[in-house]
């Protein structure tokens, strides 16, 4: 079985690597409008004990969930096919990647929420993997906000590279529901969601974390967490950048034991 609009997400590649920062594509309507609904049911509220990430400082305010037995049935037969052998190999055409890997452990992935004020510093992902020893190649980020108001805020920053770091914001996405945002992450691929959100009371910005990885090359970044940058009102703020140094060790392969602070 099929949960995404697959003739709809291949049409929408036409745009792929046509346009900056980094190579990415949006799909509008990515999964069949009835699994789109029946993941939004299946999401839980902010404050539910399901999330087992809770990252509450300067550089993010989000919860996050990537343990399988937690997901509900049908989210997770969804997941379970999005890390398919067919999903997979039908990314890997769309995109030239090969070879293409799913990663299984949903390391980061899974469910992301941002409740009202939630926000996510630009960042870029890790590089390797700290289990598999791959290296991190796609993000697929899928919607799940079906009451979505523009005025809410929330949209996805792209942004362009810096000698040092993010240099300007080129491309904003916003969160529609069932819009999926899929880019290569290995491009220099600053993203992230700078502003504070103005979601209303009672109203989350919900998404699905899908990564892909692929084999390291020569010589790359070894670098094993993401790196945030700090927001303009945060250039000068020695706290921040002593959070941003914190949060980009690993202190050992035991990523559990990683500073989330």
């Amino acid at each position: 079985m099929s949960f995404v609009n697959l003739e709809n997400f291949r049409q929408a590649f036409s745009n792929w690597g046509s346009e900056g920062p980094f190579d990415h594509v949006v799909v509008d309507n990515f999964f069949e409008p009835e699994v789109a609904q029946k993941l939004d049911r299946d999401f839980p509220v902010s404050d539910s004990e399901l999330f087992n990430g809770n990252y509450n400082n300067a550089l993010e305010i989000k919860r996050t969930c990537n343990i399988w037995d937690r997901f509900p049935p049908f989210t997770y037969q969804v997941l379970n096919w999005l890390n398919s052998p067919e999903f997979v190999n039908e990314l890997s055409q769309l995109t030239g990647v090969s070879p293409l890997y799913s990663d299984p452990g949903l390391h980061g992935g899974g469910w992301h929420t941002h409740p009202p004020g939630g926000k996510l510093n630009v960042h870029k992902d890790y590089n390797i993997h700290p289990k598999m020893g791959l290296q991190r190649k796609l993000n697929l980020l899928v919607y799940l906000n079906p009451e979505y108001d523009s005025s809410w805020g929330g949209e996805l920053g792209l942004w362009s590279a810096g000698s040092s770091g993010p240099a300007g914001l080129v491309k904003t996405i916003n969160p529609v529901f069932n819009r999926a945002v899929l880019f290569d992450t290995t491009q220099n691929s600053w993203h992230g969601l700078e502003i504070p959100n103005k979601f209303p009371a009672g109203q989350d910005r919900k998404s699905l974390a899908m990564y892909y990885l692929t084999d390291p090359p020569a010589n790359t970044e070894p670098r094993m967490r993401a790196l945030f940058a700090p927001s303009e009102s945060q250039k000068h703020d020695t706290e921040v950048h002593d959070l941003i140094q914190r949060r980009s060790q690993t202190q050992g392969n035991n990523p559990e034991l990683w500073s989330r602070r």
